[in-house]
């Protein structure tokens, strides 16, 4: 087993990271941090990131994506600022989505701007009645003539209040087991009876985290994706890839935390030497460094099984839980280091921390999580 980046591997960071520094952080520094970025300064950082391929990752080169790896992609996930990489995620797999389940004629009516990041897009699925089972939502999709008709309220959309195409997941009626049968259909936002909202949040205030409402909106026939009743098993598929995502959207803020511990720990004094040099400084240092490299390993794991075509659905529900889990403490320790400069603002640890608290919950809470893992393992589903 080999650990180390291969020349491509370390290329392809460093050639992210510049990015990041030259087209990222600066448009990032230009805008309230507590306040969503305007879309025109998504547009300007989608544009960066679709010279990097990061707009289709999963899909084939010959089909507009770059071909990554998911191992690949992780490493230059690792790299964004979390408020983007977690908009990018809404973004790149929603393509990943649209390409599954399109026809040709789809394919070329909806994927171009996405491809190219001149359009913003995202997935909408979760409901005020319907979370971390995904076939009790009760968004409606009828069909009249040759138009569908939904009606229905997403919530906790990543992108839904800047997207230009909303891909939505509906009922279309039950099946033998009483579940809704799910469908999914393309909206786009200038459609009548389409609106959206941003939800004010804990972290994350850069992003775009937001609620939609369809009120009998009507869409072409045409928008109809796949198959009815297949739509389940696919979120099922690209949320193995996102969860791993998710993780080392985690590590990269504890990673910074661990870098500003490091950091204090050489310059601040107290009871006579650098508080570095304190036993149990050096722990907590220890400590820290210990959950940044183990979740950022386990997430890497948890890719490479996609990459080998294993079934990853346990390691990869265990590469998100343990992730967000260790980074959180691992944030809170690093406070700890800093003493009374771990709450102040001018640290940023507590942004860090602040960001850090949303990503439990996307692509799968972690109860729910523990569950997936569990059932791996007994073969056993505890909450089906």
């Amino acid at each position: 087993m080999d650990f180390s980046f291969t020349s491509e591997q370390q290329l392809i960071r460093e050639s992210c990271q510049a990015m990041v520094d030259r087209d990222v952080t600066p448009v990032l520094a230009r805008h309230d941090p507590t306040q969503p970025l305007p879309k025109a300064a998504m547009l300007e950082i989608y544009g960066a990131l679709a010279q990097m391929g990061l707009m289709a990752p999963r899909l084939p080169e010959e089909h507009g994506g770059a071909g990554l790896s998911m191992l690949d992609y992780g490493f230059m996930f690792e790299i964004l600022p979390p408020v983007i990489s977690i908009s990018i995620l809404a973004q790149e797999c929603t393509a990943a989505r649209i390409y599954a389940e399109s026809t040709q004629e789809q394919k070329d009516l909806f994927l171009p701007g996405i491809l190219d990041g001149t359009k913003i897009c995202c997935t909408a699925t979760t409901e005020p009645n319907a979370g971390s089972n995904p076939r009790e939502v009760q968004t409606r999709v009828e069909t009249d003539s040759d138009e569908l008709v939904i009606n229905g309220a997403k919530i906790w959309i990543s992108n839904a209040g800047i997207a230009d195409i909303i891909n939505t997941t509906c009922s279309d009626g039950k099946d033998e087991r009483g579940n809704s049968r799910l469908r999914r259909v393309v909206v786009e936002r200038e459609r009548a009876g389409l609106t959206a909202r941003e939800i004010p949040c804990l972290g994350l205030r850069q992003g775009h985290l937001g609620e939609v409402l369809y009120d009998n909106c009507r869409v072409p026939a045409v928008n109809s994706l796949g198959a009815s009743g297949d739509a389940a098993r696919l979120l099922t598929l690209t949320w193995n890839g996102n969860r791993p995502l998710v993780g080392l959207a985690a590590v990269h803020l504890a990673q910074k935390a661990l870098n500003a511990a490091v950091e204090y720990a050489g310059v601040r004094k107290q009871f006579g030497k650098y508080i570095g040099g304190h036993q149990l400084v050096q722990k907590q240092l220890a400590d820290i460094e210990t959950a940044v490299v183990t979740s950022r390993l386990l997430c890497y794991s948890a890719l490479n099984a996609m990459d080998n075509g294993e079934r990853a659905n346990g390691t990869s529900a265990m590469a998100k839980r343990y992730a967000t889990t260790a980074c959180e403490e691992a944030i809170s320790e690093a406070m700890q280091v800093h003493g009374a400069m771990g709450v102040a603002d001018e640290t940023g640890l507590e942004q860090l921390y602040r960001d850090v608290r949303m990503l439990p919950i996307p692509d799968g809470a972690n109860g729910i999580l523990a569950l997936i893992q569990g059932r791996e393992l007994a073969g056993i589903d505890a909450f089906r």
